[in-house]
């Protein structure tokens, strides 16, 4: 099996392309994030405060089960062997759809774990929900971005010539 670089301007331009629609959602879901954070900081005393118990255990339990669910959905959507499978049968432009693809699915997830957390502050006036459900909804974007070094180098590694 040999393994090639992107030497096709249309690959390479593809690749540019869809990573930066990638890498701008992802930063652009940063910022929504961290906008909810501001906006519980700002309207702290507007909420009104009840203690929900079942709320508190079952966001939790979502909040932890998304957060880890999105980094065994990153790592098995760009497992070795799936990536190789793509690239050999889809060819460049196959594998930079995956990438991208699984960028956003994967930011996706971070933007609902994000207003899991704002929709519980709402609800409960704990603002709590909000930043720690922020700051793993942060983790996830962060752990997602798309950088064009690394899919250079998956294309380089894992697509077939066509």
């Amino acid at each position: 099996m040999e393994q090639t670089k992107p030497a096709s301007g249309n690959v390479q331009a593809e690749l540019e392309r869809r990573q930066k629609v990638a890498a701008t959602t992802v930063a652009g879901l940063l910022i929504a994030t961290v906008l909810l954070s501001v906006v519980s900081l700002l309207g702290k005393r507007f909420f009104r405060q009840q203690d929900e118990p079942s709320l508190n255990v079952a966001v939790r339990i979502a909040i932890f089960t998304l957060g880890v669910g999105s980094v065994v959905w990153r790592r098995t959507k760009f497992s070795r062997m799936r990536l190789q499978d793509i690239g050999a049968l889809q060819g460049a432009s196959g594998l930079i759809s995956t990438l991208e693809k699984t960028t956003l699915q994967i930011a996706f997830l971070a933007a609902v774990i994000a207003a899991i957390g704002f929709i519980s502050t709402l609800l409960t006036g704990n603002d709590f929900y909000t930043y720690g459900a922020g700051v793993i909804a942060v983790v996830v974007l962060l752990y997602c971005y798309p950088t064009k070094a690394s899919w250079i180098r998956a294309v380089a590694l894992f697509a077939q010539n066509p």
